[in-house]
């Protein structure tokens, strides 16, 4: 039984009735259950293609960047290994069409939807939310919508990606390990205060 497939009575979130964030400032807010599934595979070769027509958008080859169809975000995280996120319970589906597709290959699809949640931050205030616990650039010049990265924040080890947001604003989604949750969620309110104390009024 996958964690999909438990009763909603069961199932838990690890952010499961937090809620932070300031109007005007960031939004925080967590998107539980989505499908994540881990593929290698090389991208070179011969089922490749055949995937990309699966899962409607193409591996991303260079770094750092991500591929979205209706259905999937297929995120970089190396030059053969990509994480596929979807909706809540899309996940066993999709491993065992992909694991079909690689029969006889060389790769491999997991489902590690139990393995990490995810917390977005949207609002003016929410890149410099981030900017206070991760060392990399993430302005618009370097890090616009459509791309993501492997990095730590506030010390815990995360995946920060920027979708599609609105004209105005700035939308990150962050998804980090369970056991880590709890953790990150508070560091990034406490963060997200001080942004909201410190903004010209």
């Amino acid at each position: 039984m996958t964690v999909e497939q438990l009763s909603p009575e069961v199932r838990h979130s690890p952010l499961e009735g937090w809620r932070a964030g300031r109007p005007d400032g960031v939004g925080l807010a967590e998107l539980p259950y989505l499908s994540m599934v881990n593929l290698r595979v090389d991208p070179a070769g011969p089922v490749a293609a055949r995937i990309a027509a699966l899962l409607g958008a193409e591996l991303p080859t260079e770094p750092n960047t991500v591929a979205t169809s209706p259905a999937w975000s297929v995120l970089w995280l190396g030059p053969d290994e990509w994480m596929v996120v979807g909706q809540d319970g899309a996940a066993p589906d999709l491993v065992e069409l992909l694991r079909g597709l690689l029969a006889g290959q060389r790769g491999s699809a997991v489902d590690v939807s139990a393995n990490r949640t995810t917390i977005e931050l949207a609002g003016p205030f929410a890149r410099d939310v981030l900017e206070q616990g991760c060392p990399v650039d993430l302005h618009p010049r370097a890090f616009g919508p459509g791309r993501c990265l492997q990095t730590m924040l506030a010390r815990a080890q995360v995946v920060i990606w920027r979708p599609p947001g609105p004209a105005t604003g700035e939308v990150f989604r962050v998804l980090v390990r369970g056991s880590f949750a709890g953790y990150l969620a508070a560091w990034l309110a406490d963060a997200a205060g001080e942004c909201w104390a410190g903004a010209p009024r």
